[in-house]
């Protein structure tokens, strides 16, 4: 089995359409919505997970990109600099897949690197940058 991360763009035609559940009922894949921003007969922006086997996997890939869907490699990881922290917790606050909690008691600020979609919101809003996105 594969897994791959994906940043799917759909354009404003597609954004109505059963597209991603074609890819687990025509060829048998996995997925996982780890992001979604559609905007309907606007735009679509969805990052993905998806895992199959191999061949299933390209099938259906090739099939995305041929209904025009926009396809980019998620590649981005967030590194988070405990030591440059200052807990203030703007990022907390921002993260929309909870990476990143505030202890109630001790007010520390911790990341669970699991949970992160490297969406950038905490870098571009920590004023110390006590994180690096990477790819």
């Amino acid at each position: 089995m594969e897994t791959r991360r994906l940043i799917l763009r759909f354009p404003a035609d597609l954004t109505g359409q059963p597209i991603v559940y074609r890819l687990a009922k025509d060829w048998g894949l996995e997925f996982n919505i780890l992001k979604a921003s559609i905007n309907p007969e606007k735009e679509g922006l969805m990052v993905i997970e998806i895992k199959g086997e191999e061949p299933s996997l390209m099938e259906g890939i090739s099939y995305l990109s041929e209904k025009g869907v926009i396809i980019e490699p998620f590649g981005q990881k967030v590194h988070f600099k405990q030591e440059k922290c200052i807990h203030c917790g703007l990022c907390v606050g921002l993260c929309p897949s909870s990476a990143f909690s505030m202890d109630p008691t001790t007010y520390h600020v911790s990341f669970q690197k699991e949970l992160c979609l490297a969406c950038g919101l905490c870098f571009k809003a920590c004023p110390v940058k006590a994180m690096e996105v990477t790819f």
